[in-house]
């Protein structure tokens, strides 16, 4: 055989080796197209296909963690917000995912940004800000029904940060800070309304046991002693006040019929 046309074969082969065997892995697919009609998708390993007759595209079948950039939404109350987001999808049907759309990556992008925006331009910022997990899951389930048609399966969508405007935050402070001090005062107030029925009732308790009195001021004497203070103070009860000062008006009552 002509040593020349041994080569021209050897080359042949050489070059039509890589175009006819196709390796797969796990996480990928191979879609195959015969002279532009689609056959299906093969793999994972090692398979073959016919040269300049088929054609293949791999398609990674792993969750794609992306990023939406950053939106400016006005609330459903009329505050502008920037809000950043991330989506977690991966494709479930590989032939879709192909055919039915030019680069599934970028419409799941684009069509993620669209829905946070009319998404969230209905929230008002107190839902926005406290009730994300709702939001999150409408989020989710509006994308997953939007990219079905085309393979591809929305698994999450998280809600990163949600920035304000600077005068926003500053009456959200206020608005905080006068919060507290209305629970300070409803706490203050209770404890003025107990502390008074409690002084009540000892008040009545007093009033029909005397002895009670005496007692409460021995106990007094008690707490002030066991202080180590150098100025000592005794209480005087308020009916020995009043006895003197009875008597000091008995006194200038007798001086003046005296002096008549």
């Amino acid at each position: 055989m002509n040593p020349i046309l041994i080569g021209v074969l050897a080359l042949v082969v050489v070059i039509l080796i890589p175009m006819t065997v196709k390796i797969v892995k796990e996480y990928e697919r191979g879609v195959i197209f015969r002279l532009g009609r689609l056959v299906g998708a093969k793999g994972p390993g090692l398979f073959l296909i016919i040269p300049f007759v088929d054609g293949m595209v791999k398609i990674d079948l792993r969750v794609v963690t992306m990023d939406v950039p950053r939106q400016d939404v006005i609330t459903k109350d009329n505050v502008t917000v920037g809000v950043d987001a991330v989506i977690y999808f991966r494709v479930v049907d590989s032939e879709a995912a192909v055919v039915k759309v030019l680069d599934y990556m970028r419409a799941t992008s684009l069509i993620s940004q669209t829905t946070l925006r009319n998404v969230l331009g209905q929230s008002e910022l107190d839902e926005l800000l406290t009730q994300r997990d709702k939001l999150n899951q409408m989020l989710q389930k509006i994308i997953d029904e939007q990219t079905d048609p085309w393979g591809v399966k929305v698994s999450t969508v998280e809600i990163k940060q949600v920035e304000l405007p600077e005068t926003m935050r500053r009456s959200m402070a206020a608005q905080a800070e006068a919060e507290r001090e209305r629970r300070a005062k409803i706490i203050h107030a209770e404890g003025e309304l107990q502390a008074s029925v409690k002084l009540a009732e000892a008040g009545a308790i007093i009033a029909r046991e005397p002895t009670t009195l005496q007692l409460r001021y021995l106990q007094t004497l008690t707490e002030v002693a066991s202080e180590k203070n150098s100025t000592v103070i005794f209480p005087i009860p308020i009916d020995l006040i009043s006895m003197f000062m009875s008597g000091g008006a008995d006194t200038k009552r007798i001086r003046g019929r005296k002096t008549k």
